[in-house]
């Protein structure tokens, strides 16, 4: 039985992820801090649905705690290490920069610093489209250059990139990033567009729309980005030798055993057809408030998702009404509405 270490076990994604691993027959140390941040109450619920296996272990505690982090790869000796905890939204960025620096990058060395320690098989970081910043040439793709970030998250995220690199690069750390695009699904997070939409439709108040409808994703489902990332698992990247380059397209280093790999639906999807699916699945036509761009946001996202697809043969794939429809099914049960 293989040992995982799940950062950020509670959240939206990181409960996802841990249900998978138990399913897969993985022993899951599961580590989360419970911030305020949004609902504690949700997080909770994650949680404790994940309980139920004896298998999974919760710790309650920040990543960025001097010596947690080292003490529990001391004590527990994961193969695998998936870091997903992390303070995340662009926008509350903006307001409170310093839990950014504490939790992403202090939080991310303190993992790093215990993994040189007591080194797993595998380590899978989180990043974020958002490191793409200021780029305008779409589909993005791994090895396309992001040194232009617009917010202090997606900052602080392109900076754990580069720590970890240099971890990999010294002490031979296998290191995959993933960069997911923006991702929803049931349990998803309030603060994010799907949950404040469904809501505000469900109570009868209008939703704040940005840029005045003038915006794209590349809207990714949890249980698509799950799979790719349950995959990716069984990919560790392995440095190349003797001067040998990455195959073309890889974002692999030429000096450590580390890349980038984007997860994303391959398909930039408008604002305004995001908010008809909500509509068709709420059966209530949204009343809009139409407002300016948010500081620190782009105004598109579109992921090249081939070296995922090389990777791993999986390409993401379920369409944005069926996983919206899906969302509002569970935000209907879950809130008895």
């Amino acid at each position: 039985m293989r040992t995982a270490l799940v950062t950020g076990s509670a959240g939206f994604i990181g409960s996802f992820v841990c249900a998978r691993l138990l399913k897969d027959g993985f022993r899951v140390i599961g580590l989360d801090a419970m911030t305020d941040y949004y609902d504690v109450a949700l997080k909770e619920r994650r949680h404790a649905g994940l309980l139920q296996s004896e298998q999974f272990r919760a710790v309650i505690d920040k990543v960025e705690t001097p010596g947690l982090l080292m003490d529990l790869f001391e004590n527990e000796r994961p193969d695998v290490v998936i870091h997903l905890a992390a303070q995340a939204g662009v926008r509350y960025s903006i307001e409170n920069p310093r839990s950014y620096l504490e939790s992403n990058v202090v939080g991310t060395f303190e993992l790093l610093e215990a993994a040189r320690a007591y080194p797993p098989q595998h380590m899978l970081l989180a990043s974020t489209s958002s490191a793409f910043g200021a780029n305008t040439e779409m589909p993005y793709r791994e090895t396309d250059k992001a040194d232009h970030q617009m917010s202090f998250y997606a900052a602080t995220k392109k900076a754990t990139e580069n720590f970890a690199h240099s971890y990999a690069h010294l002490f031979g750390l296998p290191i995959t990033m993933f960069r997911f695009f923006t991702v929803y699904g049931p349990w998803g997070r309030p603060d994010m567009a799907l949950f404040k939409f469904t809501k505000a439709i469900l109570e009868g108040r209008p939703i704040d729309v940005y840029n005045h409808g003038d915006m794209k994703r590349d809207f990714t489902y949890v249980e698509d980005l799950v799979e790719a990332i349950r995959l990716l698992i069984d990919v560790p990247p392995v440095a190349p030798v003797d001067g040998e380059m990455p195959a073309e397209g890889d974002s692999l280093s030429p000096v450590a055993p580390w890349r980038v790999v984007n997860i994303g639906n391959s398909d930039s999807v408008q604002l305004t057809a995001f908010i008809e699916a909500i509509e068709a699945a709420t059966g209530i036509k949204a009343e809009q408030n139409l407002m300016p761009m948010q500081p620190g946001d782009v105004p598109a996202t579109w992921a090249d998702a081939e070296l995922l697809k090389a990777l791993t043969g999986y390409t993401p794939k379920t369409d944005v009404r069926e996983g919206v429809a899906k969302f509002v099914a569970w935000y209907r049960d879950y809130y008895r509405v």
